[in-house]
């Protein structure tokens, strides 16, 4: 329990560090965070793997919708900035741990990813200075749909 309420709190510093201080030294406590985690909560034997697809599939999902226009960041390039691919190896953490009640059955993962997920992205740009390319309500409707099914995905990967 203790864990899984360090867990929880643990990624939610990590967020916050992420998306207000972007790509600059407080990455360094999203680092921390994924160190703690992997030392304390958890270990590398168990969530490295999953760390590192969860990281990965993330990019490479939200560097598709930045090259669709639906997020504007100030970072140049390609891919999307640094923060927020620290951000899915923060979530990572979580899939097994705080918010593995979330799993079964599906639809509560279905759920929390519609509400949670463009919730997030909402709040990350409120915060971090993204843009939407996209009005806000169907930017969000349609991060909704996405995210039941990434959720779910996700939770599948964890398994």
């Amino acid at each position: 329990m203790l864990k899984t309420l360090a867990n929880a709190v643990l990624f939610q510093c990590g967020w916050f560090a992420c998306v207000l201080g972007g790509d600059s030294v407080w990455l360094l406590v999203g680092l921390a965070v994924l160190g703690i985690h992997l030392l304390w909560v958890s270990s590398w034997a168990r969530d490295g793997r999953l760390i590192l697809s969860v990281t990965a599939l993330g990019t490479l999902l939200d560097t598709l919708l930045r090259t669709l226009g639906v997020f504007q960041f100030t970072e140049p390039g390609p891919l999307i900035p640094v923060w927020l691919i620290l951000l899915w190896a923060l979530l990572a953490t979580t899939l097994r741990h705080c918010l593995a009640w979330s799993a079964r059955p599906w639809w509560r993962a279905a759920v929390l990813g519609a509400v949670g997920g463009p919730l997030s992205y909402y709040a990350g740009s409120q915060l971090a200075g993204v843009q939407f390319g996209f009005s806000v309500a169907p930017t969000m409707i349609a991060l909704a749909l996405l995210w039941a099914l990434v959720f779910v995905g996700l939770h599948r990967l964890a398994r």
